[in-house]
């Protein structure tokens, strides 16, 4: 092979940063072949390389491959640019935002002086029109229930996608997502930011060690009510920069109300969020999930007030059962949140928020930042197991080195799309008042027919998720 050939490739595969002097490159449009695959048949096309040239044979494979070198930065448009938007919008200031979307003029205005290159948008299936072929990702952090109608564009036109969680508004929804994204080959992460923590890892390591011997049983709980109240009568027109029919988006028309939806209340209504479940679950339950190999539940069921028609509970306890996975015993996981949850746990008193495993040899307790063995004179002398999961790099950082270089992300949306199913079945169980007997294959719950209105909704005209 003639050498100025070899070092052409070279060149490609280490193509300098926007930082460097060369010029930026202009992204191409998005398609099915990716690094990896590029990877596969290089050989072929490099063994054709000195015909190819004039052709243009080789370097438009090349083009198509659309691979990146891990010193290019990632074209990237941001979907939602305050609050926990503002915290993604940070985790990949790295590379290259190049367009911003808000509804909230005021936000946008916010985010532009950040980035005051960025091309502005209010409409995000618009950005996602006009920018597919230019970007290359798009990060989601809506409220919930714009999750899935943005993230559904993104996918279909190509885009590698992170997204806020809980990853959708409805179960249907995690799993048309998670389907649309393997269909489409793209790089997604669900924004569990706590995955990425070490004690996360350390207590996977100690739980799959076998420490507490075999695990048939994990008690979860958050001291977070997001519920309650009527729907507001003070209702007045939106402030000028917000663009409310865009806010509400695949919901059905409502008048606005100060303070009630609007910037951080719509957690509380069934509309826009799920409760604390919604909120919270995907953190705590995601370390269950990862360290007992959870997947889909075989039934489920909920305790708590009145179901309101507009409202989540104040307070609310759900009861799945997962079935046996391979070695592993079956599991009965109990989810507490608000003014329902305990104070002691399997016999030890617990703090207001947490996870404990009560295993055949012992039991854990464990949160974000911490872990304790009990009884505590048994593991007295403890020594974990050697770490064996490797350090994040990042959450974020996951995620765009994934775009890049086609490795694995720990919340990618198979994983986070069944932990989104079965966290938010729970409310489904608890709205039906039944108990329900899930089959996760057919997305059906096998005893209830009324189920069926929970697990799925209707969207206005424009905001379709199918």
């Amino acid at each position: 092979m003639p050498i100025f050939t070899i070092a052409a490739l070279a060149a490609f595969f280490s193509y300098p940063s926007e930082s460097e002097t060369m010029p930026k490159r202009t992204p191409l449009a998005r398609t099915p072949v990716d690094r990896r695959n590029f990877l596969k048949t290089s050989g072929a096309a490099v063994g054709g390389v000195v015909g190819g040239i004039a052709a243009g044979g080789v370097w438009s494979q090349l083009e198509a491959a659309e691979s990146k070198s891990p010193n290019e930065k990632l074209v990237i448009a941001c979907i939602g640019t305050a609050n926990r938007a503002a915290a993604d919008v940070s985790g990949v200031k790295g590379e290259n935002i190049v367009a911003l979307c808000d509804i909230d003029k005021t936000y946008l205005d916010r985010a532009s002086k950040q980035f005051p290159d960025a091309r502005r948008y209010v409409d995000y299936r618009e950005l996602i029109t006009k920018e597919a072929g230019k970007i290359d990702a798009v990060v989601v952090a809506t409220a919930d229930h714009n999750h899935a109608p943005a993230t559904i564009r993104a996918i279909r036109a190509g885009l590698h996608v992170y997204c806020e969680k809980p990853l959708t508004h409805t179960v249907h929804e995690a799993r048309v997502i998670a389907e649309a994204a393997k269909k489409h080959g793209v790089q997604t992460q669900m924004g569990t930011q706590i995955h990425a923590g070490d004690n996360y890892r350390r207590v996977v390591e100690v739980i799959q060690s076998g420490a507490i011997g075999d695990v048939s049983e994990v008690h979860v709980w958050v001291g977070k009510g997001w519920g309650g109240g009527e729907l507001p009568t003070d209702t007045q027109a939106p402030p000028k920069t917000l663009s409310w029919d865009l806010w509400l988006g695949p919901a059905q028309e409502r008048p606005y109300a100060v303070g009630r939806y609007h910037p951080a209340n719509w957690r509380r209504w069934w509309a826009f969020g799920q409760g604390t479940l919604g909120d919270m679950a995907c953190h705590y339950m995601d370390l269950p999930f990862w360290a007992l190999k959870l997947r889909h539940p075989t039934h489920c069921a909920a305790e708590g007030p009145d179901v309101h028609p507009e409202t989540c509970p104040l307070g609310l306890t759900v009861r799945y059962e997962f079935p046996q996975r391979g070695d592993l015993p079956p599991v009965k996981l109990t989810w507490y949140d608000g003014n329902r949850i305990p104070k002691q746990v399997a016999g030890e008193r617990v703090p207001g928020s947490g996870v404990m495993f009560v295993g055949s040899e012992g039991k854990m307790y464990a949160n974000y930042g911490s872990y304790r063995l009990f009884p505590s004179s048994k593991f007295a002398k403890f020594e974990p197991p050697a770490p064996s999961i490797p350090k994040s790099i990042g959450h974020h950082a996951e995620w765009i080195k994934a775009c890049k270089d086609g490795s694995p992300t720990t919340c990618n949306f198979d994983y986070s799309g069944a932990l989104t199913e079965s966290v938010l079945l729970g409310n489904v169980a608890y709205r039906t008042g039944e108990a329900l007997e899930w089959d996760a294959k057919q997305l059906k719950a096998v005893n209830c027919p009324a189920a069926d209105q929970y697990l799925r909704k209707e969207y206005r005209s424009g905001w379709e998720v199918v």
